[in-house]
């Protein structure tokens, strides 16, 4: 995780999380295994539900926090590099527009928004085969 760019510390917490049954864990029990300090969960966390990778619950009758990954966490977290996607090509087709397409900057600009249109598309007919491909294996 850490070699895609996800920081250290939200890694190996993801990680933890990932790896246990139920997907959950209370902030001390992340500590505890980890061998990380309150804060450095604490740190890890607020990374890890900014991008939306986990969501945070109070376990039932207790003021105690508890972190769950989401269902479905990666097609969650591609569908909504969707969202990134487009906005990055509006802003580079602008940039191309401003600079002038047949400027070798606005070229570069331009091909780049062109990458990113293509893959949008690629994604859109990706998570679409990824839910065929759930149903067809009965996956949960």
């Amino acid at each position: 995780m850490t070699e895609a760019g996800m920081q250290r510390m939200a890694s190996r917490v993801f990680a933890a999380l990932l790896a246990d049954d139920d997907g959950s864990m209370t902030s001390a029990e992340l500590s505890e295994q980890l061998q990380i300090s309150p804060a450095a969960v604490s740190g890890a966390i607020n990374y890890l539900t900014q991008v939306s990778m986990v969501g945070r619950e109070r376990d039932p009758g207790s003021r105690r926090d508890r972190y769950r990954l989401h269902n479905e966490i990666w097609y969650a977290t591609f569908a909504s590099r969707d969202q990134v996607l487009t906005r990055w090509e509006r802003t580079l087709r602008e940039g191309a527009r401003t600079l002038g397409q047949d400027t070798p900057a606005g070229a570069r600009l331009t091909e780049t928004a062109e990458f990113f249109e293509f893959l949008q598309t690629e994604l859109v007919g990706l998570m679409d085969r990824w839910r065929d491909y759930r149903k067809k294996f009965d996956l949960p």
